[in-house]
């Protein structure tokens, strides 16, 4: 990523606008596409949103601009403020106030005892009498007393709070599921203003940059941006603008898992898309399968185009001169020590515990976990540490940061395997992940849980073993066959068409194809050298 240096000048094919909830870094998607895109000629401003303290709000991805925004909370949602009267009448209002009542009331304390000690203090050093140290004593005596039970109180009431909010999250409060039926019964797929009015928040602060910058092209990754980018639509073509959405979906929103407990988020976010889907012009997506259920779910008019999260299979020469790291030095093995590797995010539902819980009978292995984010460990990193140390594994399970999306299969080839363990869940079981990509271009011999897509494929391609999510000993069993003859598994890639299927480059052309279908008329794509493809990672034996 290269610093502004200026505006570029505007394409003569039109200008794209691409919309993202996110900072951009660490979502190879998005960067990926917003290169590409500007590549073939298009004048790419790929808008996302200013997290925390960052430090650059505007930067280059080649010759797309990107541009960071912030999003600030304009319309909570009730739950975050108003009083449940009928449920939890002595609650306090949510937010600060208890906790700001109970810190207050420590103060107050704390003054108290000062006093007190003093009081002790006098009488130690004989500078009071008993009669006055018992009557500033009991001077004290009431101000304790109302302290003590004013905090008893003040406790009580944040408690109420506390429970109050637990039932709102509770799926099977009767109370909430019958304001969700209601809003749903009488709203339909409008029920989101009131399930989940946080949604107003991305509308508001992005809405602004779009009517300014004016697109040709709305390109709308995944769901949150949908509804942006199709009110966006509206208003262009409303003041005679011809202006086309395309709608990038990341995932299947029903599916989703791990986000907000509480029962009204899920149904909000799907009734949102639901709304706004019709407004897209095309579609695309990360799967077959995914494309068929949105299909299905939305009544599309045709079938979304498919763009794998594939690693590029050529890089810029910025991209080439960017040293990549030694994983075994990292790790501080040497090539002879059976390496298995895990590349992303780490939560309860990827799995990853398994591949710590089998090196108690894998002894000479070691395990890499690249997924280290910049900004620290997530509690599952500390659990899995916890585990390691446990089972007396902990000096061969290491911790890695990541690295550049456009060097992991490189960095990634020294292993001896690529492991996704995950479990089943709608969304895992409907792609290919990006890191099974990301493996195959390291030629990894890969151990894939059993989910559908992903374990479809490898049994397919011959790339790797197959075992049953969350079973140790048929872990054990995979993991034994690709480490016994990993050339075996290797071979697959020298299959014709495997590995060239699975590069950006193809992706993109897709990309370019949709472009072309709802602009046509422009100018076609620049003819540009294709660079030097990137020789694939030497095996590893």
């Amino acid at each position: 990523m290269e610093p502004v240096q200026g505006a570029a000048a505007p394409s003569r094919r039109g200008r794209v606008v691409m919309l993202v909830d996110n900072g951009v870094h660490g979502d190879s998607r998005v960067q990926k596409a917003a290169r590409s895109v500007a590549e073939a000629g298009w004048e790419v401003i790929l808008v996302g949103i200013r997290r925390g303290a960052a430090t650059e709000d505007t930067w280059r991805i080649g010759d797309a601009e990107v541009r960071l925004i912030s999003v600030s909370r304009r319309i909570p949602h009730p739950v975050a403020y108003r009083r449940a009267l009928l449920r939890r009448p002595l609650a306090y209002r949510p937010g600060p106030d208890g906790r700001r009542k109970i810190q207050r009331l420590k103060a107050q304390r704390d003054d108290l005892d000062l006093r007190l000690s003093e009081i002790k203090v006098a009488r130690r050093e004989g500078t009071i009498s008993q009669f006055s140290e018992l009557s500033r004593k009991g001077v004290l005596a009431v101000p304790y007393f109302m302290n003590k039970a004013r905090f008893q109180w003040v406790k009580f009431r944040n408690a109420e709070l506390k429970r109050l909010q637990d039932r709102q999250q509770d799926p099977h409060s009767r109370i909430d599921n019958l304001a969700l039926r209601f809003w749903q019964t009488t709203m339909g797929d409008r029920a989101w203003r009131r399930l989940d009015p946080e949604l107003w928040d991305y509308e508001l602060a992005f809405a602004p940059v779009l009517d300014e910058l004016k697109p040709d092209l709305i390109h709308a990754h995944d769901f949150r941006m949908l509804g942006v980018g199709a009110r966006a639509t509206m208003r262009a073509r409303a003041a005679g603008r011809d202006v086309k959405l395309v709608w990038d979906a990341h995932e299947f929103v029903p599916g989703i898992i791990g986000r907000p407990k509480n029962l009204r988020w899920l149904p909000a976010q799907i009734a949102y898309v639901r709304e706004h889907a019709p407004y897209a012009d095309a579609v695309m997506t990360v799967s077959p399968t995914l494309a068929d259920l949105l299909r299905k779910m939305h009544d599309l008019p045709e079938q979304p185009s498919v763009v794998l999260n594939a690693p590029p299979r050529t890089l810029t020469p910025e991209q080439r001169a960017l040293p990549v790291p030694d994983l075994r030095a990292l790790c501080g093995i040497d090539a002879a020590t059976p390496l298995l590797v895990y590349c992303g995010g780490i939560n309860p539902s990827r799995g990853v515990d398994v591949m710590i819980r089998a090196l108690t009978e894998l002894p000479d292995a070691h395990v890499a976990l690249v997924s280290l984010h910049p900004n620290g460990k997530v509690p599952t990193m500390i659990e899995l540490e916890d585990l390691a140390a446990e089972l007396g594994v902990a000096d061969r399970v290491h911790l890695l940061p990541y690295v550049p999306h456009w060097q992991v299969p490189q960095f990634l080839a020294a292993a001896d395997a690529g492991v996704i363990p995950i479990h089943h869940k709608p969304n895992h079981e409907i792609a290919l992940i990006t890191k099974f990509f990301e493996y195959a271009h390291a030629r990894l011999p890969m151990v894939v849980s059993d989910v559908q897509t992903m374990a479809d494929t490898t049994r397919a391609t011959g790339q790797g073993e197959v075992f049953v999510a969350d079973d140790l000993a048929d872990y054990l069993r995979a993991v034994r066959m690709v480490l016994a003859d990993p050339e075996r598994y290797r071979k697959a890639y020298d299959q014709p068409g495997v590995l060239a299927g699975w590069t950006w480059e193809a992706q993109a052309q897709v990309m370019e194809d949709v472009y072309r279908r709802l602009l046509p008329g422009r100018p076609p794509a620049p003819s540009v050298p294709a660079p030097e493809p990137e020789k694939d990672p030497a095996p590893v034996s």
